[in-house]
């Protein structure tokens, strides 16, 4: 299976990094917002996004033009992400193009789900929280990715 995991930077990437064995025997190949993480997960193909957020829309939309463009040339099964908003464009152009979506929000979210995740609850096949007071029966809990 074609597994496309993608995280922008801090915290996010490291909880992804943090889920790589949960990808053992599968190919992996990782986007991110800066291309120093390369080297984090060598052996893997990677690649850089542009970053975004909701403050600057037009760069968003053209993060998630680039994002479509990756997807098209990747062609992924699955499209997992930990967020932010290169996740979320992720998902969106993994379900356009018919791949399964998997959104884990960040452990940093403690009081709610994240705008980006409550956006990819419509879009994702499964979301999943790391908190046990968040789940509910569309965000699943199974445990936190820090610990």
């Amino acid at each position: 299976m074609k597994v496309l995991a993608i995280a922008s930077a801090g915290g996010h990437w490291i909880q992804l990094l943090r889920l790589m064995p949960a990808f053992e025997d599968n190919e992996v190949i990782f986007i991110s917002t800066h291309k120093s993480f390369s080297d984090t997960v060598k052996g893997h193909d990677f690649f850089v996004v542009p970053d975004a957020s909701r403050w600057n829309k037009l760069r968003l939309i053209y993060m998630g033009f680039v994002m479509l463009k990756l997807l098209l040339r990747i062609k992924p099964d699955v499209v997992i992400t930990t967020g932010a908003a290169p996740g979320l464009m992720g998902i969106l152009a993994g379900k356009i193009l018919g791949a399964r979506a998997v959104w884990i929000d960040s452990i940093a979210n403690v009081e709610q789900i994240s705008l980006s995740g409550r956006i990819a609850l419509l879009f994702a096949d499964r979301t999943y929280t790391q908190w046990p007071n968040l789940a509910s029966n569309k965000v699943y809990f199974n445990g936190n990715v820090l610990s």
